[in-house]
């Protein structure tokens, strides 16, 4: 057995370890760098037929890699594959294998699996019946590494998105048979049939109040109160440039307490557009933190800034609303009023939000909530604020 020393982790590097299931072991150590591939060259003639074979990677992008290590394994003739990754949710692409053994672990179980090797006189592996785990044992919901982020390049006044349905690996129909779908397209027909539901249930909502009641009910955690974490290199808690106000919650949604709503015409205070064969927008007439949405974003915080949101109560007619804030890092928001009172007369409220900088920098995103609740009912929006000096965003020393 060669040993294999890795110098540097800034080095990325890759180590192909072949399993005889007989017992026999060929370990092969391998330094690559970022511009290289898990390819034939690696095997360097080595014999792999009959093997299962672990590929470790530091790859930023498994997705390439895990198709080139999988041809290169399956052409040389060996039994199986073991592909090791940051950790991230990529399941889906095992359907490439075709009936061939395939297993994806994250690095830490590939470190084991490799001192097994090193240790076992005669490391063997077992390949076992497929099984199916639901419920709560299982992490879920999660944001997927191929999901659309935030912020909008073109508005950044406005977060997006603004919600995450489920959209991997869904079952679905197509044609004369089902498949697993994954993708916008998946996630979608969830929301238009929310909304679909929403809109019967209250048939003189607008857009606007669906839209809104949506958003604010939305779930941050699950049910176990865990929050809900974003797929990617390298996973993490997320955020609402990756979940807008959450994911979906259609129960909630059907009884949402407040809305946001929006008149259609108060878009063109924000937006100057034509609709001819394409939109057209000219330059925003005023900033879109302005506009009553579900969520605030404000991306240049240099100086006070205060936005207005109004209410309107669609619950029960007495009601009695407090403002909880979690102020975004690096940034001190106040509410007011921080009570809202509903009955017969009073329906609709207006409040003020104001975010002043606790320092002058050039930062970047941090993130808050602003929730009105009462014993019954939790009315929460996203926040994001970035802290900045000068009228660029490039990452600065």
């Amino acid at each position: 057995m060669e040993a294999c020393m890795i110098e540097s982790l800034d080095q990325y590097f890759s180590c192909l370890i072949s399993i005889n299931i007989s017992g026999k072991m060929t370990l092969i150590c391998c330094y690559r760098f970022l511009v290289d591939r898990c390819t034939k060259d690696y095997l360097n003639g080595t014999d792999v037929k009959g093997k299962i074979v672990l590929c470790i990677s530091l790859e930023i992008s498994p997705l390439v890699l895990f198709q080139v290590a999988l041809k290169t394994v399956l052409s040389a003739g060996a039994s199986g594959l073991i592909f090791a990754q940051y950790t991230t949710d990529l399941l889906g692409i095992t359907t490439a294998c075709n009936g061939t053994a395939c297993v994806l672990v994250d690095v830490d179980t590939a470190n084991l699996i490799s001192s097994y090797i090193r240790d076992a006189s005669s490391p063997v592996a077992k390949i076992e019946p497929t099984r199916t785990i639901t419920g709560e044992r299982v992490l879920a919901p999660k944001v997927a590494a191929f999901s659309s982020r935030g912020p909008s390049i073109d508005y950044p006044d406005i977060i997006k998105p603004d919600i995450a349905a489920p959209g991997s690996n869904i079952l679905a129909a197509m044609k004369d048979q089902y498949q697993l779908g994954t993708g916008t397209s998946m996630a979608t027909p969830h929301v238009a049939g929310i909304v679909a539901l929403l809109k019967a249930l209250h048939p003189d909502w607008s857009p606007a109040a669906v839209k809104s009641a949506i958003i604010t009910t939305a779930s941050v955690t699950d049910k176990r109160g865990i929050p809900i974490l974003a797929e990617g290199m390298p996973r993490k808690i997320a955020d609402p440039f990756d979940y807008g106000g959450g994911n979906i919650d259609p129960n909630s949604a059907a009884d949402p307490g407040l809305i946001y709503d929006i008149d259609p015409s108060d878009y063109t205070k924000f937006f100057g557009c034509t609709i001819k064969t394409s939109v057209r927008c000219n330059a925003t007439i005023l900033r879109g933190y302005h506009l009553n949405l579900p969520s605030i974003s404000v991306p240049d915080l240099r100086h006070p800034t205060t936005v207005s949101r109004t209410v309107t109560n669609v619950g029960e007619v007495n009601a009695v609303y407090h403002a909880e804030t979690q102020s975004p890092p690096g940034v001190k928001m106040v509410v007011e009023p921080s009570v809202l009172v509903f009955d017969v007369a009073n329906k609709i409220h207006t409040f003020k939000v104001s975010f002043s900088p606790l320092w002058k920098l050039q930062g970047d995103y941090t993130f808050g909530s602003l929730t009105w609740h009462n014993d019954k009912k939790s009315v929460r929006i996203p926040i994001a604020v970035r802290i900045t000096i000068q009228d660029f965003y490039a990452d600065v020393a």
